[in-house]
């Protein structure tokens, strides 16, 4: 269902000492509902388990990289479908809702989902402070091995993403989440107003094509490194995760312990390498 990414508007522009009226362009955001419908055949269920401010587009994507970061979702069989809600009480949810069915027989921990009953587009774990308190155990420990990456590439990603970063272009309000291979070539980029959006779109839209684990692969995101971000990027088997930002203590903790590379501060021919830097290649 198409809905637009950018929105325009008038604004005064301040420049040389003198102020004139323009047009300009703004991201789009706006609530997404995800919703799942579960349990034996005769006796299906549904129930909201998310809502996230995000920027419209690629939202199936979004809802099923959400629920396999989640652990709802392991395998391709236990996603019947995912489409848009047809049935909706107003006509601002119109397009704005995803229903994801879930097979029969898959277990369905809804309480572990009410943390993201609501979450703004900046916020990921939302107030959870421990390993042991957001659910890390289906995150696979990465092996060891794996790509091995120049330093020197790594320093060239931020250009490659910024070049197909085409909503930040026209408005420099957006995140992406980039996926490289491990020569440094780019596989996909998906822009959202949040950055754990951006990459619940680009894990989900690999997972459905039965590309999961990305096991040989170099994620890039926009901003910062949360603690989620990490997650999601594990749970999807990114060996390499790499920021033009700061990473968290805690994002660092959770990589160092589940065998992940953190690169941050990726800008200038500089980055610094936080965790497992055997991956990385400084000569």
């Amino acid at each position: 269902m198409k809905r637009e990414k950018v929105a325009p508007v008038q604004v005064y522009r301040w420049e040389d000492q003198a102020a004139r009226e323009t047009p300009d362009l703004l991201v789009v955001e706006e609530p997404l509902e995800i919703r799942v419908g579960y349990g034996p055949a005769d006796q299906r269920q549904q129930r909201s388990v998310s809502i996230t401010m995000r920027t419209p587009g690629h939202d199936l994507e979004l809802a099923v990289g959400f629920l396999y970061a989640e652990g709802i979702l392991q395998q391709r069989s236990d996603l019947m479908s995912v489409d848009y809600c047809a049935n909706v009480e107003r006509e601002e949810e119109v397009g704005n809702v995803v229903k994801a069915e879930i097979a029969p027989g898959v277990e369905m921990d809804l309480d572990r989902l009410e943390r993201h009953f609501y979450t703004t587009s900046s916020c990921g774990v939302c107030g959870k402070a421990s390993l042991e308190a957001v659910a890390v155990q289906s995150c696979p420990v990465l092996r060891p091995d794996g790509p091995q990456v120049p330093a020197a590439l790594l320093a060239t990603l931020p250009q490659r993403a910024r070049a197909a970063q085409t909503v930040f272009r026209h408005t420099g309000g957006i995140h992406a989440a980039s996926l490289f291979s491990a020569a440094g070539e780019p596989v996909a980029i998906y822009e959202d107003v949040g950055r754990h959006n951006a990459f619940d779109k680009l894990i989900g839209a690999r997972w459905l094509q039965g590309e999961v684990p990305l096991s040989a692969h170099i994620a890039l995101a926009s901003g910062r490194l949360s603690f989620e971000l990490v997650q999601k990027t594990l749970r999807a088997g990114i060996p390499i995760l790499v920021a033009v930002g700061a990473p968290s203590s805690l994002a660092v903790d959770l990589a160092r312990e589940f065998g992940q590379t953190l690169v941050g501060f990726v800008r200038d021919q500089r980055l610094n390498v936080y965790t497992h830097a055997d991956r990385i290649l400084f000569s």
